[in-house]
């Protein structure tokens, strides 16, 4: 049995409706793990998007668990230690909401510099100010913080529309393609490159390292008013730390689609900033982008269900 523990669209239900394998949905059984009791006893496969905590408890409930699938590329959710102790494969959506991200931080990006909704609002109640254009983006430095698939996406979108692109990676080989074409121009630390950014762009996965990785020393070496968005996970940004930069107007328009706790609780400090753009976690979830990471999830869990290899599989580290 496929237990899904996550809300799935209506194109997404009608896939997993249509697998030859019988199905649980539980769309809240992330927030209501007491609902999932019945289920997780014969359920051969789990599919969760990131609020559902695969911790070693809940597999211990689920001991025919074959594969756990991933409606998305994150895995901080998912505890791949007990997941390889026990031979569970774990396949995620690589790739498949990696445009649909690109185009939220290049949305983001364009608006920062030119904010025309608010342009918008002035101008239709009445008030006519042609002095305020905005600045291009143009010449301006991106710094992209995590060049993986995402982050590499985001440089060479970004080169295309003029921006000069400064990279941070520790894990970038010195030979990658982005190097080698003059797209990114590699930063030796993050400090360096945040020094130099007029807009940082956060691709970064959360792994321990990189907890709080925009803290109160990030925050200061930015350039003022410098421009933050974070679409990766909200843990890398210490979230005390930003109120206060933002209280000390230390910084430009911020966008985080992601936060350290989600939802944050209530009332949220960072609500109050008018230079605070908030969403709710959706950068990648578009019509286009719902199909594709269904599809393929759905399609590796049958794949390992059946006794054939994944297409998308976290490969173990060899021993």
């Amino acid at each position: 049995m496929i237990l899904v523990t996550e809300w799935l669209d209506q194109e997404g239900l009608a896939l997993l409706e249509a697998l030859p394998w019988p199905s649980s949905y539980e769309p809240e059984g992330w927030a209501r793990p007491e609902r999932l009791g019945g289920a997780l006893p014969s359920a051969e496969a789990l599919v969760v998007r990131n609020a559902t905590r695969v911790t070693v408890d809940l597999l211990q409930q689920a001991p025919h668990l074959k594969v756990v699938g991933r409606l998305g590329v994150g895995l901080d959710n998912i505890d791949l230690d007990a997941c390889q102790a026990r031979r569970i494969n774990v396949v995620y959506a690589r790739g498949a909401n990696a445009i649909s991200v690109v185009e939220y931080v290049l949305s983001a990006l364009l608006y920062a510099f030119r904010p025309w909704l608010q342009w918008v609002e002035e101008t239709k109640s009445g008030t006519w100010h042609r002095h305020r254009g905005g600045r291009e983006i143009h010449g301006k430095t991106l710094g992209i913080v995590g060049l993986g698939d995402i982050g590499s996406r985001v440089a060479r979108a970004a080169r295309f529309l003029g921006m000069t692109v400064e990279g941070y990676d520790p894990h970038l080989a010195p030979f990658h393609a982005l190097i080698a074409d003059n797209t990114v121009s590699p930063q030796a630390s993050l400090e360096d490159l945040l020094a130099h950014a007029d807009a940082v762009t956060l691709h970064a996965p959360l792994r321990p390292e990189n907890v709080h990785l925009i803290d109160e020393h990030a925050l200061a070496a930015m350039k003022p008013g410098a421009v933050l968005i974070n679409t990766a996970r909200g843990g890398l940004v210490d979230e005390a730390a930003l109120v206060a930069a933002l209280q000390a107007n230390r910084l430009g328009p911020v966008f985080l689609d992601v936060r350290e706790h989600e939802p944050p609780p209530q009332p949220d400090p960072l609500a109050a900033f008018t230079n605070v753009h908030l969403t709710p976690h959706l950068a990648g979830l578009t019509v286009e982008s719902h199909l594709r990471t269904t599809s393929l999830v759905l399609e590796d869990v049958v794949r390992v269900l059946t006794g054939r290899p994944p297409r998308s599989p976290v490969r173990w580290p060899a021993h």
